[in-house]
């Protein structure tokens, strides 16, 4: 018997960093990936400000859409098997609401839920530099078992562009998730094939 496709939740929050959301929710579409989309109120003003995408455009590349207000959805249910959560970007407030299991929107919901069945969730915190508050926030998502991503550039991969940097990052999430793709950059040592002769 084939196996199912896998099943993702993706939450794009009011972050900097709204095209990264975009193009991981890309590439999991490309994988075949069964995508199931929270975008944030602040995380629309974002999209606009620092994308050329509608949010509605954004929209139509997940398999399906929710409101954040959304608390009665399939995904607020342990019952709705998934293999994860990404939330690309992370806001501080939403790490907050994950970190202490404040569920008040549909975001922070769906990210307890995978935490209390196990489940994968990966958060790609976008902020810089940080206190000492973004750092016990952290701590305490990590303790209850989320995935701390800053999505921090891999520089060996030597980017000639924003976009492939944000390719890369993108390809690297999923990997994390356990999603086999081919846009990330893996490090092959000094000497090999894929390395780069430092100069």
């Amino acid at each position: 018997m084939s196996q199912p496709p896998k099943r993702v939740i993706l939450a794009i929050t009011g972050a900097s960093g709204a095209i990264l959301g975009i193009r991981t929710l890309e590439l999991l579409k490309e994988a075949g990936v069964e995508t199931h989309l929270v975008i944030s109120r602040a995380a629309r003003r974002t999209i606009t400000s620092e994308t050329d995408w509608k949010v509605a455009d954004v929209k139509a590349l997940a398999s399906a859409c929710y409101e954040p207000e959304e608390i009665g959805a399939r995904i607020a249910s342990g019952s709705f098997v998934t293999d994860g959560m990404l939330v690309v970007p992370c806001s501080i407030k939403s790490l907050s609401g994950i970190a202490n299991s404040y569920a008040n929107d549909l975001v922070v919901r769906a990210a307890d839920v995978c935490l209390k069945e196990g489940r994968k969730l990966i958060l790609a915190v976008r902020e810089t530099p940080l206190h000492s508050g973004h750092l016990r926030l952290m701590q305490q998502a990590a303790d209850s078992g989320a995935v701390i991503f800053p999505p921090v550039p891999a520089f060996y991969g030597m980017f000639q562009t924003v976009d492939e940097l944000v390719t890369n990052l993108a390809g690297r999430i999923l990997l994390r998730m356990g999603i086999e793709n081919e846009y990330y950059h893996p490090w092959d040592g000094e000497q090999g094939t894929g390395s780069k002769k430092r100069t």
